[in-house]
């Protein structure tokens, strides 16, 4: 079964001028043009392509690797707009769709929207939609847990924090509070389950948490500290805001990375920041057995 909109695995039944023709089963034979055919390709063959319809509306396959799937939420730019709806680049030669009555507000080409890419049951056709709500789900008890890495899209800035879709599927929110690096919508970051409510949405934050953060962290600060040439100009007395600034983490996690760091004798304290302690390797003294 051929799935449109998606990466298919076919096989190569012959090739003509137009290029390589693939078995698509009970459609028929699917059209890989030309462009995409390689000199050792060969009748057999299997071969991955996406399968979209083309500007004449004919099923194609392509070697093109898109920016997004049908199933995915992405953040992609308008390429241009007409009485129909906006056209947005999603990396394949045919434009992404968007008719306006799946836009929130008329979209303006050059800006770049948060879509769900789906297919129209009415026209079979591969379309975008700005009205992403209604194919967002809420996790359904025991899926996730508070300290699971996830990966969440930021979606969009509210007075609390920040909408995100949660591994492609799932509502998600970062909280100010849980925030120390200012995210953007469309930004992909990896990020932790802190709670998971009775409705299936998850709080989340841009930090590990628990003492593996406190770890993670350490090997980080050692290494800003080589790069700056063995100092740096922080304490445990530095505002919070000054180090979410520079190392994008709070002060409790900055102040655990330096009490790491400290006990295993690799910084050292002082009243104007950290200094980097370089061990000098002792050298190896051969002991003479012979006595005069």
């Amino acid at each position: 079964m051929i799935r449109l909109g998606k990466y298919n695995r076919l096989t190569i039944t012959r090739f003509t001028d137009h290029g390589a023709y693939l078995d698509g089963g009970d459609i028929g034979e699917i059209l890989m043009p030309k462009n995409y055919v390689r000199p050792e390709m060969h009748p057999g063959e299997a071969v991955d392509v996406f399968v979209y319809l083309d500007q004449k509306e004919l099923l194609v396959g392509t070697t093109e690797q898109p920016f997004c799937q049908v199933g995915d939420f992405a953040f992609l730019e308008v390429a241009w707009v007409n009485e129909y709806g906006a056209f947005l680049s999603w990396g394949l030669m045919k434009d992404l769709f968007v008719p306006f009555r799946e836009q929130k507000m008329k979209m303006e080409q050059g800006r770049k929207y948060l879509v769900y890419v789906y297919v129209d049951e009415e026209s079979r056709r591969i379309v975008g939609t700005a009205k992403i709500d209604r194919f967002i789900r809420h996790a359904s008890p025991g899926l996730y847990h508070r300290g699971m890495e996830v990966d969440a899209l930021i979606w969009q800035k509210t007075p609390l924090g920040f909408k995100v879709i949660v591994d492609n599927r799932f509502a998600g929110m970062i909280y100010d509070n849980q925030i120390f690096t200012e995210p953007h919508s469309g930004d992909r970051l990896k990020a932790t389950v802190v709670n998971v409510r009775p409705d299936g949405r998850l709080d989340l934050s841009l930090q590990k948490i628990g003492k593996s953060k406190f770890r993670d962290f350490a090997p980080a600060l050692l290494e800003a500290l080589k790069e700056a040439g063995g100092t740096l100009p922080y304490t445990d007395k530095t505002p919070a805001e000054e180090i979410a600034a520079r190392f994008g983490v709070s002060k409790k996690t900055f102040k655990q990375a330096l009490g790491t760091l400290y006990k295993a004798r690799k910084i050292a304290l002082e009243e104007q920041g950290i200094k980097l302690i370089h061990r000098l390797k002792t050298p190896f003294c051969r002991i003479s057995t012979n006595f005069f």
